[in-house]
């Protein structure tokens, strides 16, 4: 099943895509009406995908005792689609997909059921596997949905995939984008390499994931010679847990960012700034003092405090802000004010809840 030819399109315009948190109550249970509020928020913020049942969602909605991956592709896909439809533009569904090819396959199969357009395919599971046996294991769920593939950086589960994986994996029919988040330049450009040495570099989206390299990843042109002469490439959009929150300035970023690389002409110094206080921002909001402990916690804080979540609650109790955090979050909300969604947030958020 291929991508649609609008949505390809969409795709590779270069959209912001956020990674879709999970709302819980105080309890512990799925939060409907405020998961649909995030769903409602992020397309109104302008985000053009939306990606669900990846880590920001948390894996664990998986696990037999919580029963929670159906009901959230289920609610996330319906609201998206009634919500895209009332305002009039697509927003493409990415459905996180993971575990050894069985259970790949098989959410694979659901997120088709449910009307998602693509899955962010981790390969997390077979971290030990080798180049043949991953870049199967990819076409065997390339043969039932468009497949997003996806680079995760290894201190919170990612594998080392080397440039011959990336050689092969993007000569997959069935692969329309690839996420980069490995926090690393050098693995990062075997990607970019191995896309544009595939002679598929026109067919193949690249996204950041690169939560330490946001606005950098997205104003460089990437050029490298190949058989067939000199390709260049760009990133064009991102699909990242930084951008479930602030997700209406990540969108007024990501414009600006198509606008000054449009022409050619050289980047001003104003985005390079910039990216600094992304990256400060994104320290502060994933915990990377503490190697990304307080991550998902970071997102729900930041969401509670804009008035989005009831609760910070995850599915594992014990997970909460590292020591610190809290006051380092409330740091960077006053370093960096233009950022903040609060007022466009308290404009809308009646409207989302109904």
């Amino acid at each position: 099943m291929p991508l649609e030819n609008s949505l390809h399109t969409h795709l590779h315009a270069g959209q912001v895509i956020p990674a879709h948190p999970l709302a819980l109550t105080h309890d512990g249970r799925f939060d409907e009406q405020r998961h649909r509020a995030l769903t409602r928020y992020y397309i109104d913020a302008g985000a053009g995908g939306i990606a669900v049942a990846v880590h920001t969602t948390q894996f664990a909605i998986r696990q037999p005792s919580v029963g929670l991956l159906e009901p959230v592709l289920a609610l996330t896909s319906e609201t998206a689609d009634d919500y895209a439809e009332k305002r009039s533009r697509p927003v493409l569904k990415i459905a996180g997909v993971c575990g050894g090819t069985h259970q790949a396959v098989a959410e694979a199969e659901l997120a088709v059921t449910h009307g998602y357009h693509a899955a962010l395919l981790s390969l997390s599971a077979l971290r030990d596997a080798p180049v043949n046996q991953l870049v199967d294991h990819c076409r065997a769920v390339a043969d039932v949905i468009p497949v997003f593939g996806f680079y995760l950086q290894s201190t919170i589960g990612g594998c080392r995939l080397p440039y011959t994986f990336w050689r092969r994996f993007a000569e997959i029919d069935n692969v329309v984008a690839i996420k980069m988040a490995p926090f690393n330049r050098y693995h990062t450009i075997d990607v970019v390499r191995a896309v544009c040495e595939s002679g598929r570099a026109d067919d193949i989206a690249l996204y950041t994931g690169n939560d330490d390299n946001i606005v950098v990843d997205l104003l460089t042109n990437y050029q490298f010679h190949t058989p067939r002469g000199p390709v260049s490439k760009r990133i064009v959009g991102g699909l990242l847990g930084h951008w479930a929150v602030w997700t209406r300035h990540a969108v007024d970023l990501l414009d600006r960012v198509h606008a000054a690389t449009a022409d050619g002409a050289p980047v001003g110094s104003g985005l390079l700034t910039e990216a600094v206080s992304v990256t400060d921002a994104n320290a502060v909001l994933f915990d990377a003092a503490n190697d990304y402990r307080g991550c998902i916690p970071g997102i729900h804080e930041t969401l509670l405090q804009q008035g989005l979540l009831k609760s910070t609650r995850c599915l594992d109790p014990d997970e909460s802000l590292s020591p610190g955090q809290a006051e380092e979050l409330e740091r960077i909300s006053l370093a960096y004010p233009e950022m903040d969604d609060r007022e466009f947030i308290a404009e809308n958020i009646d409207s989302w809840l109904a």
